[in-house]
């Protein structure tokens, strides 16, 4: 019961800071990984506006996702009627050392966020995820060259937050900032929310935390179910992104990388 009122709580402040995003800016749209938590914080945006998501749903493409979250993506975006925009990351040296994602995925997104003038993106980050993104707001101000000032950041008390930044280039609103792991995936199970197939176990290994081909591996489990995976998490003293490159997750590189705009 007290896991149900939990859930029931984190999603009705999900929501109004869905909607107050979606009232205070003009040109609003969010970052879809086709991972557990995008895919929850879409299921929520769907509560939030009457079963249509009115804002433009971002994927950015490195050309190496699993097979399986493409086929995800293409499945949900016909399911859900997604104003789905497409953008493509360049594959090249980057400071986090791993070619596929970080930097490269940022500066497609600045690309797009400046073509389309977008003044806010929804993120679908969790405090819990990592101690560098436990230092971000519910709405996030980026400068004009899209940095992230961590240690300056708006007061956010009695639901009042922040929606604009003299000379800034656009907000990040992250509605799932207060949700961990075990939330998402308790939510999953309550509300039915499809998932990528790799999250489930097969020949005794899954996905915990899912990037892309080159900088993703499996973890040991045999959780092939929801219920299974809720139970495993329980007991699990491996950290969620523990099959996530290993340099990039360092809390140097990440506090850099969120620092130039990394999601």
């Amino acid at each position: 019961m007290a896991a149900e009122n939990n859930l029931k709580e984190l999603e009705e402040k999900s929501i109004f800071i869905l909607r107050e995003a979606n009232a205070k800016f003009k040109h609003i749209a969010a970052l879809w990984s086709m991972g557990k938590d995008s895919t929850t914080m879409l299921a929520v945006a769907r509560k939030a506006f009457m079963g249509k998501i009115p804002f433009p749903v971002i994927y950015i493409d490195n050309g190496i996702d699993f097979p399986e979250s493409y086929e995800f993506m293409e499945e949900m975006a016909k399911k859900w009627k997604l104003d789905l925009i497409i953008t493509k990351s360049d594959i090249k040296s980057e400071l986090s050392g791993f070619s596929c994602c970080g930097a490269n995925k940022t500066n497609a997104l600045k690309k797009l966020i400046k073509e389309n003038k977008f003044d806010a993106i929804i993120a679908s980050i969790r405090r819990d995820e990592h101690s560098i993104r436990a230092k971000e707001r519910y709405f996030s101000p980026r400068n004009s060259s899209f940095k992230w000032n961590y240690k300056n950041q708006p007061a956010e008390v009695w639901g009042n937050y922040a929606s604009k930044i003299d000379g800034g280039s656009h907000f990040r609103v992250h509605p799932l900032l207060d949700w961990t792991e075990l939330d998402i995936w308790r939510y999953i199970k309550k509300e039915g929310v499809p998932i990528n197939p790799l999250y489930l176990a097969r020949d005794g290994y899954r996905y915990r935390s899912l990037g892309c081909t080159h900088c993703t591996i499996p973890i040991k489990s045999n959780a092939s179910s929801i219920d299974g995976i809720i139970r495993e998490l329980k007991t699990t003293k491996t950290e969620e992104r523990s099959g996530r490159s290993q340099d990039k997750e360092k809390a140097y590189i990440m506090e850099k990388l969120r620092s130039l705009g990394y999601m």
